[in-house]
């Protein structure tokens, strides 16, 4: 074998011996360790030495194409019957740059952790592979200096063959070895030996004496012998600590001689490159010669090469004699022929110590033998197996945690750092925790646990502690100090710990587990009924139904009940379990698309008028309302045709008797869907001479002067000579109002009216926009920032165009705010409509946006509401905003108010003379 192969491939090989070396036995070296970035490898460079041949290429990078993984390469020396095996792992540079550049860059700690454990263990495996197939044993490294974490791994290596050495039996028991191979799994207790190179930076002095010494006194050993010695001692002393090497060597791992070197330290380069160069030189011609006598065959070509070698290293080391009389080191090929001398002699190895020595078992096989158990124990203990031995393949695999607690010191280092922070990040998490808190107090008090355990705990268990952390903090949160998620409408947490809502006909128990409750946020407080004459304390409402129904139902009761009401249109079931409509496609009440219905809606009722020849389609069409109930909207010719020329299928379209509709009624809702209650209400108080402007709404909770409408005076056409009995806007338009600063006589003419003119009647309506506050303060708004204040008999002042034409505000600050920080919003509660007695036709189209755009378009489930004469009416506002996603909260104190606000356009007039019969 001229070149070094893999070992799989010299295991499946047929090598042909030579019928010479046939019958004789053989020496397996192995050769393992660390290396450093030097310019040449340093394992590869001892097999180039000690088989004097150019075997390892030394030049080959790690970009080559090979793997990170541990491998094994062999090279048969058959004429001096040793077997080389070289073991490649991670520890050397080669294979270290391998593995990272394997690594990708999105490799997380955790994964690149297993990643390097992964390549341990199989380090480790080949290990024992090679301490089981193995005579002696070279451990080679980069420097002079020891590496204590060597004691460790065979220790580890120690505990992991004593673990697998029943499974290893069973294996080569077919064997053609002796007894004692079969129950030890190994041809002899392996010899270990040490070899070091020397660093650059330890200089020695020319006559071979110490710098610091006597220089008339020489020594007996060079430097470089007496460091031999010196790591000898210590690696013994070791050894023998952690019981790594006992008494007993048919026991141990490996062994040590008793009496011969087992460390050799490599010197460092001479810096003179022409004296290296000729010393080479000079020992390759006396190589040469001595090549060229007869070939000696048995145990006197052994003492030939060794007398060689002797002489070699005397001609060719320069530095290795000293004229001083110093004993002469030995090269590197004599240090290992000692050893191999005993082995090929079939002497073996007696390192037993103490007392009573107990000989150790040695056998020196063929290479047919040795091929048969090292084939065997190769598929056993690396994997490589056939479905025979497949079983007790996985059988070892699965002795591999004995490994975990002696190799992954950096993984038990983590777990007791993480250990003793999770404690800490405990303490952390339970400070300052009131005793049911909710979602955000539990992420923040986690946020605040990781903190301090990161600032504690270390390595690659932190993931999985820092998920402990999590879960265990989870479970003491939802083990009774988890708070009611569910907010009220006015955006307020429920202040009960986890609990469940009674069922209908259920009544609240305390003692369940959970507990079964109604929501509570402790919020009360004082709201009018729907006409506004009586007050009544309020909890704080958890759904649409109670805040905009329930209380109102339950105050009318004591109140408004027979009023003379106009009844929006409800949902009306036809079957006996109604189900609210689930529409995919529906938008949310913050999408854009209600902005731009918002301005559908508000277009005909702030620049039209609605008369009978508008083509313009109302909301009650598309809610199926026939137009027999529109009153005069059904009126005129061809509307009707026009309308269903447009909209066909709304028209005949009837409300949904099936499917109801979640939430309220806003511009983002489906069509033909109508709510199980109607979250709007408008009554009737009276007649209009029930409203006195000199005294105001005599109703309570009015702030002082606050409580007076503001007068709207209506420009009634009573007969025209050109255009008899047709219906004329009065929406604001200049033949509609009055002209500023002009005072109006009677009748309704104003000065410097010539003559000819026609003679106008004038007609007041009076309307006020009310706002009520949490603490049920109430007042009248004469603009999105004025509030009606009189002071004296007259009424209030202000007309009511600037409230009519401008959009008002949903939210104002309280004028009356309390002593919190806090500030109090007023919301508008009401609208009240002073009706004459007069040919007008006043038409109700509120609409409502509760949010910042784009939102939702909030109105009753009837627009363009006519409402009849002579008559004092009052529009109740809902209380709350919702859709079916969820509810529209109140604004925050940062937030700008002019984002809720009720649409201009909500009143509209229009005269309405009988036509000529």
């Amino acid at each position: 074998m001229a070149f070094p192969v893999s070992m799989e491939a010299l295991l499946q090989s047929d090598l042909l011996e030579d019928a010479a070396y046939r019958d004789d036995g053989l020496c397996v070296v192995g050769i393992f360790g660390k290396s450093n970035m030097q310019p040449g490898p340093v394992k590869e460079s001892l097999i180039n030495t000690l088989a004097d041949k150019h075997i390892f290429s030394l030049f080959d990078g790690p970009e080559d194409g090979g793997t990170a993984d541990s491998h094994i390469q062999a090279f048969y020396n058959q004429e001096n019957r040793v077997l080389y095996l070289l073991l490649s792992s991670v520890c050397d540079s080669r294979q270290l740059l391998r593995a990272c550049q394997s690594l990708t860059t999105g490799t997380g700690h955790s994964d690149a952790h297993e990643f390097w454990k992964g390549l341990d263990r199989k380090h480790c495996l080949h290990l024992l592979y090679m301490f089981s197939v193995c005579h002696v044993l070279l451990l080679v490294h980069p420097n002079q200096t020891f590496d204590v974490t060597y004691d460790r791994l065979f220790r580890a290596l120690d505990a992991l063959r004593q673990k697998a050495l029943p499974l290893i039996r069973t294996a080569i028991k077919e064997c053609p070895v002796s007894k004692e191979w079969k129950v030890n799994c190994r041809p002899c207790p392996p010899r270990l030996l040490f070899v070091f190179q020397m660093n650059g930076t330890l200089k020695v002095s020319a006559n071979g004496q110490d710098s610091g010494g006597n220089p008339d006194k020489p020594k007996k050993h060079s430097p470089r012998r007496r460091l031999q010695h010196a790591l000898e001692d210590q690696i013994y002393r070791i050894f023998r600590k952690s019981r790594v090497l006992t008494n007993q060597s048919s026991n141990c791992l490996f062994t040590v001689p008793a009496n011969q070197a087992f460390v050799y330290v490599i010197p460092a380069a001479e810096e003179d490159p022409v004296g290296t160069l000729l010393g080479q030189l000079r020992s390759n011609c006396i190589l040469g010669e001595q090549d060229s006598t007869p070939a000696v065959s048995g145990p006197r070509r052994y003492q030939q090469m060794r007398q060689s070698a002797r002489q070699s290293s005397f001609s060719g080391d320069s530095g290795s004699m000293c004229m001083s009389g110093q004993l002469v080191d030995c090269s590197l090929k004599e240090f290992l022929w000692q050893h191999v001398e005993l082995v090929l002699t079939k002497k073996g190895f007696d390192d037993s110590v103490g007392r009573n020595p107990q000989p150790s078992h040695f056998e020196l096989p063929t290479y047919s033998k040795w091929i048969q158990v090292a084939s065997r124990l190769y598929q056993v203990l690396t994997g490589h197996t056939d479905e025979e031995i497949a079983e007790l393949a996985s059988k070892v695999q699965s002795q591999l945690k004995v490994l975990e607690s002696f190799l992954d010191a950096d993984t038990k280092f983590s777990e007791n750092r993480c250990q003793k922070a999770l404690p800490l990040a405990h303490s952390a998490y339970q400070s300052n925790l009131p005793h049911n808190y909710t979602t955000t107090v539990h992420k923040n008090q986690l946020a605040q646990a990781l903190r301090v355990y990161s600032q504690h705990a270390r390595g690659v268990a932190f993931q999985r502690y820092a998920m402990q952390l999590h879960e265990d903090c989870y479970k003491f949160w939802s083990n009774g100090h988890q708070l009611c998620e569910e907010r009220s409408l006015t955006d307020q947490h429920c202040v009960h710990k986890f609990h469940l809502l009674p069922q209908p006909g259920e009544k609240p128990d305390m003692d369940c587990n959970p507990p079964i409750l109604n929501h509570n946020s402790r919020g009360r407080s004082t709201s009018s009924c729907n006409c506004g004459r009586k007050q009544a304390p309020r909890e704080d409402p958890f759904d649409i139904q109670a805040a905009n129904y329930d209380f109102y139902q339950m105050v009318e009761e004591k109140c408004c009940g027979k009023l003379e009401r106009i009844e929006f249109p409800v949902f009306q079931p036809s079957t006996p379990d109604p189900a609210p409509a689930c529409n995919q496609a529906q938008r949310l009440p913050c999408e854009a698309s209600g902005s731009t219905e918002a301005e559908r809606l508000k277009e005909p009722s702030t620049a039209q008028s609605h008369t009978p020849g508008d083509t313009s389609l109302s909301l009650a069409l598309s809610l199926g309302q026939s137009t027999d109930s529109l009153g005069p909207y059904g009126d005129g010719d061809g509307t009707e045709s026009q309308v269903q020329q447009k909209r066909p299928s709304l028209v005949d379209r009837q409300p949904s008797t099936v499917e109801y509709l979640p939430g309220m009624m806003h511009s983002g809702c489906p069509k033909g869907l109508l709510p199980k209650f109607s979250s709007w209400s408008l009554v009737k108080l009276g007649p209009a001479k029930l409203y006195n402007c000199h005294t105001g709404l005599e109703q309570p909770g009015f702030l002082p002067g606050s409580s007076f409408l503001l007068p709207w005076d209506l420009v009634i056409r009573s007969r025209s000579e050109d255009n008899t009995g047709m219906t004329e806007p009065l929406n604001g338009s200049t033949s509609s109002w009055p002209a500023p600063n002009k005072t109006v006589g009677k009748r309704g003419s104003t000065g410097g009216l010539g003559r000819g003119r026609r003679r106008d009647d004038m007609a007041r309506v009076f309307v006020g926009f009310e706002y009520e506050d949490s603490r049920g303060r109430r007042f009248i708004s004469s603009g999105p920032d004025k509030i009606v204040k009189v002071m004296g008999p007259g009424g209030a002042k202000d007309p009511a165009t600037r409230v009519l034409n401008t959009d008002m505000p949903l939210y104002i600050p309280s004028p009356s705010q309390g002593r919190g920080l806090k500030p109090h919003f007023a919301q508008l509660a009401r609208l009240f409509i002073v009706v004459p007695d007069a040919p007008l036709e006043i038409t109700l189209n509120p609409q409502v946006q509760p949010g910042p755009p784009p939102c939702s378009i909030f109105h009753p489930e009837q627009t363009d509401i006519m409402l009849p004469p002579d008559g004092l009416w009052v529009l109740r506002f809902p209380y709350s905003y919702a859709t079916d996603r969820g509810p529209c909260y109140p604004p925050k104190e940062n937030q700008p108010l002019n984002n809720y606000k009720v649409l201009r356009g909500i009143l509209r007039a229009t005269s309405a003379n009988p036509a000529p019969q």
